[in-house]
């Protein structure tokens, strides 16, 4: 069984069923999944988009749907008893499969830790309780994971195999009928209703006022996990193009990312492009967020790099005039954009080699001998 909560772990998911199946064709993988783990030969019980949520107070009022899915998930481990449980991500659902995967003695498997070295570290307690393997993605991860006793292994962040482009700046813009002399900036507003209804009207209203004194282009990019239809009907009369695929060529193709907190900065920042990470939720969540949290940043990138290597605005800060300053900053100052890319270029160094899934698999594999 393997179960995603968010359109990254989809992604990430996708490409270890497939590495699964290089080693072992025969496998039977099920569980829940998004648009990309149904492209793999996978048995869906729940969609992932029906999960999603973002802080503790949208997460509740969702909780008809979790609990569907809570409740269907407990009852296939009762009744089909897989050999392996795969969780990843998606910790407050996630590890409580995982207790009940312990009771009933299915090995448990987690891939892409939760960031509890930042928040809720009692957590890690669970953890050593009821995961047998755990698999991260950044290496500082291994010291903290092993001195609270989790077996715990470094495999290589996975988007250094997905993250690629094949197209051109010019093809993408012309596909787009967008204006390759123009600047040009790409909206990723999340992959959460919840992110996209309090992201994205700021982000427009940014954008019609930079169309018209910065003679600035924009296009959004949508995540897999939200629906098609609405985005658009969010998006409306303000003639900015949607990206329904190669959404990385798409990224490459900007001057300059609008991205919500979370993988999409990560994968931005591979791709080498400057960002504004903007990142609000129910005042309730951040205040909550504010007790818990102990990091000095919100983005993957800038935790990495250990400094606010790219602007950061959070909760109040998320306005049009906040976001239009910060922009024009990086649009137009040469010299503060070289060196965001030169340090988003090191970054990747830090992340491992590529072929994570297929190592992931390989302990899989070895889990279920």
């Amino acid at each position: 069984m393997l179960v995603v909560g968010e359109a990254s772990g989809d992604v990430h998911g996708a490409k270890l069923v497939q590495a699964l199946h290089r080693q072992d064709s025969q496998l039977k993988i099920f569980g829940v999944a998004g648009e990309q783990l149904q492209k793999t030969s996978f048995e869906t019980l729940f969609n992932v988009s029906k999960l999603t949520g973002m802080g503790l107070v949208e997460l509740a009022g969702n909780v008809k749907n979790i609990w569907r899915a809570y409740r269907l998930l407990r009852g296939a481990l009762k009744q089909r008893r897989p050999d392996l449980l795969i969780l990843i991500d998606f910790p407050d659902f996630n590890l409580r499969l995982a207790r009940i995967a312990k009771s009933l003695r299915i090995p448990v498997l987690y891939y892409i830790s939760p960031q509890i070295w930042a928040w809720r570290r009692g957590r890690v307690r669970k953890i050593a309780k009821t995961v047998d393997r755990m698999a991260v993605v950044f290496p500082f991860e291994v010291d903290f994971y092993r001195r609270h006793g989790v077996n715990v292994e470094f495999v290589g962040h996975p988007l250094l195999e997905t993250v690629t482009t094949n197209q051109s700046r010019d093809t993408v813009l012309a596909h787009l009928a967008l204006d390759p002399t123009k600047k040009t900036v790409a909206l990723l507003p999340g992959s959460r209703d919840g992110e996209v209804s309090r992201h994205l009207p700021v982000m427009l209203a940014a954008a019609r006022q930079m169309r018209t004194n910065d003679n600035v282009q924009f296009f959004c990019v949508r995540a897999s996990t939200i629906d098609a239809g609405e985005l658009t009907a969010m998006i409306g009369d303000s003639k900015i193009p949607v990206v329904e695929r190669d959404r990385y060529d798409a990224v490459r193709a900007a001057d300059l990312v609008w991205t919500a907190s979370g993988t999409a900065t990560l994968e931005t920042a591979l791709l080498t492009r400057p960002m504004v990470i903007i990142y609000r939720v129910s005042w309730l969540t951040y205040w909550i967020a504010r007790l818990l949290v102990r990091v000095d940043h919100i983005g993957m990138v800038n935790l990495i790099a250990g400094k606010r290597l790219v602007p950061e605005l959070i909760q109040g800060e998320v306005n049009p005039q906040r976001l239009i300053g910060a922009s024009r900053r990086l649009l137009t100052d040469d010299k503060l954009r070289a060196g965001i890319v030169e340090e988003l270029t090191r970054l990747r160094e830090r992340l491992g080699s590529p072929g994570a899934a297929d190592r992931v698999a390989a302990i899989a594999i070895e889990m279920m001998a």
